[in-house]
């Protein structure tokens, strides 16, 4: 058995570049709202630098590519809050069962992201635009939820497999 999990680890680098492509992405998306919020505070007190109308809905779109992107990056580190008071006092193949129902209830929701947000983008956000920024559709407003659902199933994918393996394959100490 532990043949098919060796080539099926061939595709981690696959998991590692989404990874990085993702936390680049949300780095650039950090540098873009603190220029841009420093930019539009100082033009608030500064004659000669422009306060942009757009800023505050620019910044707030980013912070939200940031917050859902962020949260897929978490699902691949084992980062997000769970509760494991109890996993000491139940049997590892309870808990590993946990950890892959748990797992596929972050997969449906991934699922779902990706369904209903993409509908929500080309739908409602489609036919409208934002107020400051009448040339640009809201779409970018509602993208991040589909976006951050397809990082979360590619890094939940990856955890359910990880999670699988543990069963078959002796961790090394």
């Amino acid at each position: 058995m532990p043949e098919i999990f060796k080539t099926i680890d061939k595709i981690k680098p696959a998991y590692d570049i989404t990874y990085n492509a993702v936390m680049v992405i949300c780095k650039l998306l950090l540098i873009a709202d603190i220029i841009i919020t420093t930019m539009s505070v100082i033009g608030r007190y500064v004659p000669f630098i422009p306060d942009p109308a757009w800023s505050e809905e620019v910044v707030l779109t980013c912070m939200s590519y940031m917050a859902v992107l962020s949260a897929a990056l978490a699902i691949r580190r084992g980062a997000h809050i769970r509760m494991t008071a109890l996993d000491t006092y139940l049997p590892k193949g309870l808990v590993k069962f946990l950890d892959i129902l748990a797992d596929v209830a972050v997969l449906a929701l991934s699922m779902i992201m990706i369904v209903v947000g993409w509908q929500y983008a080309t739908g409602l956000g489609a036919k409208g635009s934002y107020v400051s920024m009448p040339g640009v559709s809201r779409f970018w407003m509602y993208f991040p939820v589909p976006l951050a659902g397809v990082a979360m199933l590619i890094f939940e994918l990856e955890a359910v497999y990880n999670h699988i393996k543990g069963f078959f394959v002796k961790e090394e100490a």
